[in-house]
């Protein structure tokens, strides 16, 4: 099967079995616990712990930032070192961008929850509901893949979602593009995005950027939200 007919096979799989039988609370943190391990394993300086077909080093452009940023030595850190057995995880139930998140923030600037709110729904719901050549695809289980597995990366769980999807809908150089392009924006190359979906228009990636970008903006207020939320209490 070509790359595009095997992901479809697998939505397609992992619809039937959804509806034969659902995974249990402690398979789903088992799966979880896999994937935020999994995704520290691609670490700064480009070392990647799992084969793939292009490294980082490959095609990356020498660019100078420094002069945009007052700290050059600011950047993405993983929330955990790898090899810690107990890595800290952001139970998403306990605090929603939904249920806490929106009404702090639309208290500290008024209505710009809304505003965030839209551009969160909007992006999340984009699809042209094609893959590639296939038109009529209902794209919503891949579509929170990607958003469920950015904030996977961030140690945010959903208790309700399985991410053996995760696991079964994104392949692993996908999975390093995902890091890449949420962590590392300045490591992404084009050797990068060419490599994955091959069969897929260039306006439908670019919707994974999209929506990969709002994911990684909700997991970062979260995180201040929170913080706030517990300082004010």
């Amino acid at each position: 099967l070509s790359e595009l007919e095997a992901l479809m096979e697998r939505m397609k799989r992992l619809q039937e079995d959804k509806e034969d039988e659902e995974a249990s609370q402690e398979e789903m943190a088992t799966r979880f616990e896999k994937e935020k391990k999994e995704s520290l394993l691609v670490i700064n300086g480009g070392i990647c712990a799992f084969p793939v077909p292009f490294s980082f080093d490959d095609e990356i452009v020498s660019t100078d930032v420094s002069r945009y940023i007052e700290d050059p030595g600011f950047g993405y850190k993983d929330f955990a070192r790898r090899g810690e057995d107990h890595l800290p995880t952001f139970r998403a139930q306990d605090y929603t961008w939904e249920n806490h998140g929106f009404s702090l923030v639309n208290r500290l600037y008024s209505d710009i929850g809304h505003l965030l709110d839209e551009k969160f729904r909007m992006v999340y719901n984009l699809t042209y509901n094609t893959m590639a050549t296939h038109e009529d695809v209902d794209t919503t289980t891949l579509r929170r893949a990607l958003f469920n597995y950015v904030h996977c990366m961030y140690g945010i769980r959903y208790d309700d979602y399985d991410y053996g999807e995760v696991n079964q809908l994104l392949e692993r150089s996908l999975k390093v593009y995902i890091k890449t392009v949420t962590c590392y924006p300045e490591r992404t190359t084009k050797r990068m995005y060419d490599s994955y979906w091959r069969q897929f228009k260039h306006s439908e990636k670019v919707h994974v950027n999209l929506l990969l970008m709002e994911a990684r903006m909700q997991a970062e207020l979260l995180y201040a939200l929170r913080a706030i939320t517990r300082h004010l209490t």
